[in-house]
């Protein structure tokens, strides 16, 4: 049977436990150095603390230790891998293979920095003694299949989140243009940027567009097809986003896995414990995104670049000096202070909403007829703060009274604890109803742990118990069980035997970015499409700095290089 792991982001400590409590069987989170964001740093005590919160469950913890290391940094990397282990994580997220060498007990993973995208390099990395490959966003599912078929690694993937333009690991144009390096944790996000895109002869083609900005990535539909590709391990992209971010997509995710094990429970388990209930109802187009793409999935060329997302709220049926007044896509729609709303050319936020009359900055490209999409819901924001979700380990009691009274317990994961308490001396007058008290009394919740009665056989007389009594059977049961360690389901650890002949070699070739994503293409002015003639060279400007994009149509990708 494959085990099916959903992988979240946690900016701190407190967003991973509320990730776990949303269904995540995995977390993945930086320590106070070298993973790769810079501004999303904890404490050794904070991972302990969510480590000592997840094993409850049979949840992994995965530090990032992912950035490429200077020589003189190692010795500091290496005892932060040593105390990474000892508060309890389960693996490592590396990029640099000097990492493979401080620790001989921690399982590795690559990391998607390592831009796996080829069976041949995923044998590479899988002889060095990684455990888990992470894929480039950008492959198909034939290509996904190809690497999964040619390694035995773990393959993990990405399903949500933003997208990064270029291939992972090799983008410096964030370092060329500010100094701050992406492959050290500092990118500064210039593919965010506005720019101005000019012909050989300095006209310019568009002005002012976030030309290099593409979509989130959302596979909510394709899990199933994943899960066939090869994919065990389904990741959220999010390690800068806050908690709402979070709790939405791993409680939607964590949704649409639960439903693909339900279909099909001979082939596919969950990869940790519990049973989410209660909570706010997902819906992903409430969250922050640039609208929705499934990138390269089915191995096709789309629109990719970056939009207004969100839920459509209707158009704009006429400015005002404060702001503007909305004609609504339906009665249904409400909106609040705050509500975040985006539009072709910009976005703007809610100061005061009054019925659809709206107070907000002025933004020079809304217009009149402007069809908005609300991407930032307060009233939602509010639900996810007021309706948290309770994870629970369903624990089946078996109770056996035959002149004495035998509980026995068993947790969902394996673990089994039993109590044999002294027989109260009176009798039950109504011995169906004491049936019935048994049932519900036992059968409720005691921790983390959600008890039900799966069997109940009386020989003899039925003893009267009251209600603390079996409360008092159900806490034991509860305080037996948390002295026990859940069975979590393992890790696959890589190779025995690393193979210290590959090389992971990082290099740019003066290149800034190399990207599956064409500017020339988005824009209709790629050859293939036939409606055009060849236009290049293409320059993006943005102030001072022009930058060159160079079109290997042999290849389908773009890149970017300095003049």
């Amino acid at each position: 049977m494959k085990s099916l792991e959903l992988l979240a982001p946690a900016r701190t400590a407190d967003i991973g436990i509320a990730a776990i409590d949303c269904g995540a069987d995995a977390v993945y989170i930086a320590g106070p150095a070298f993973g790769a964001r810079q501004a999303a740093g904890n404490s050794i005590e904070d991972i302990a603390r969510l480590c000592e919160y997840a094993r409850r469950y049979g949840v992994r913890i995965y530090a990032t230790v992912n950035t490429l290391l200077e020589p003189e940094e190692h010795p500091e990397a290496q005892k932060l891998v040593q105390d990474l282990e000892k508060a309890g994580v389960n693996a490592l997220i590396v990029q640099d293979p000097a990492v493979l060498s401080m620790s001989d007990s921690l399982i590795m993973h690559a990391s998607t920095q390592c831009a796996l995208r080829t069976p041949e390099k995923a044998k590479g990395l899988e002889s060095l003694g990684f455990g888990r490959l992470v894929l480039e966003r950008e492959l198909s599912l034939e290509q996904i299949k190809a690497i999964s078929e040619a390694v035995h690694t773990e393959i993990e993937f990405f399903v949500h989140g933003a997208l990064c333009v270029c291939y992972s690991g090799q983008c410096y144009l964030s370092e060329y243009l500010t100094g701050r390096s992406a492959n050290r944790g500092a990118c500064a996000q210039p593919c965010r940027s506005l720019y101005d895109l000019e012909d050989a002869e300095g006209k310019v083609l568009v002005r002012n567009k976030p030309l290099l900005s593409l979509k989130d990535y959302n596979l909510y539909h394709r899990l199933e097809d994943l899960a066939g590709a090869g994919v065990s391990s389904f990741k959220i992209e999010g390690r800068l986003k806050g908690e709402s971010y979070v709790l939405n997509g791993v409680k939607a995710y964590s949704e649409a896995l639960d439903h693909l094990v339900a279909r099909d429970p001979d082939k596919y388990c969950r990869a940790s414990f519990g049973r989410v209930s209660g909570g706010f109802t997902p819906d992903l187009n409430k969250t922050f995104n640039r609208g929705y793409t499934e990138l390269f999935l089915d191995g096709k060329r789309g629109q990719w670049a970056a939009e207004g997302g969100g839920e459509y709220v209707g158009k704009v049926k006429r400015l005002t000096p404060a702001g503007f007044i909305l004609d609504p896509a339906s009665p249904d729609i409400k909106l609040c202070n705050g509500d975040g709303f985006t539009f072709e050319g910009g976005g703007v936020r809610a100061d005061i909403a009054e019925g659809y009359t709206v107070q907000c900055k002025k933004v020079d490209t809304l217009k009149e007829g402007t069809r908005l999409y609300r991407n930032i819901s307060t009233a939602f924001e509010k639900q996810l703060e007021a309706a948290k979700p309770v994870r629970e380990i369903p624990v089946q009691l078996s109770v056996e009274i035959n002149g004495s009274i035998l509980v026995k317990a068993l947790s969902e994961d394996g673990r089994a604890a039993s109590i044999q308490p002294e027989k109260p001396v009176d009798i039950a007058r109504d011995a169906e109803k004491m049936v019935q008290n048994i049932n519900t009394q036992l059968g409720k919740r005691s921790g983390h742990y959600s008890f039900s009665v799966h069997s109940l056989a009386v020989k003899g007389d039925m003893p009267f118990m009251t209600a603390s009594f079996l409360n008092g059977i159900r806490r034991d049961l509860a305080e037996q069980l948390d002295q026990l360690p859940v069975k979590a389901l393992p890790l696959y650890r890589g190779a025995k035997q690393p193979n210290t002949s590959f090389r992971l070699e990082y290099h740019n070739n003066g290149e800034l970015m190399r990207t599956k994503y064409c500017i020339r293409h988005q824009l209709g002015l790629c050859p293939k499409q036939g409606k055009v003639k060849k236009a290049e060279p293409l320059f993006l400007k943005n102030g001072k700095e022009r930058l060159q994009l160079i079109f290997h149509c042999a290849e389908c990708e773009m890149t970017v290089r300095h003049l």
